[in-house]
């Protein structure tokens, strides 16, 4: 089967669903992963590890990070565009930061920014 991708050799399917604890509305989602392994290379569990893996990771670097510094997941608003565009922006400081301020403890740093606005102009003006 041709996918247009030359080192795809496994395509895994995931089913999965949540039930909304204060509404009990249960959803179900399919997502498709492709993977440069063969599919004989891993067990089914072993696949289902790396598919976890894979989002703890997308969890530890990059939303944590987003909602600890940036209270991401507080947000009242329920617009899907403006959720998204705040999204990227956050995630555009956090690479300005990173490369401006390599090593440095980001929550240190962001109390710094925060009570030092040239500072912070500063930061993001002239990158």
């Amino acid at each position: 089967m041709e996918m247009g991708f030359p080192y795809a050799r496994s395509v895994v399917v995931v089913h999965s669903g949540r039930t909304v604890k204060r509404s009990g509305v249960t959803t179900q989602e399919t997502r498709a992963y492709l993977s440069s392994l063969e599919p004989g290379e891993r067990t089914r569990l072993q696949w289902h590890q790396l598919v976890r893996g894979h989002w703890a990771g997308v969890e530890n670097r990059n939303h944590w990070r987003r909602d600890s510094l940036f209270g991401e997941d507080r947000s009242r608003s329920r617009h899907p565009g403006l959720l998204a565009n705040l999204a990227l922006l956050r995630s555009a400081l956090l690479r300005v930061i990173g490369h401006k301020y390599p090593g440095q403890p980001l929550p240190a740093l962001f109390d710094q920014l925060r009570s030092n606005h040239r500072l912070a102009f500063n930061t993001i003006a002239f990158w």
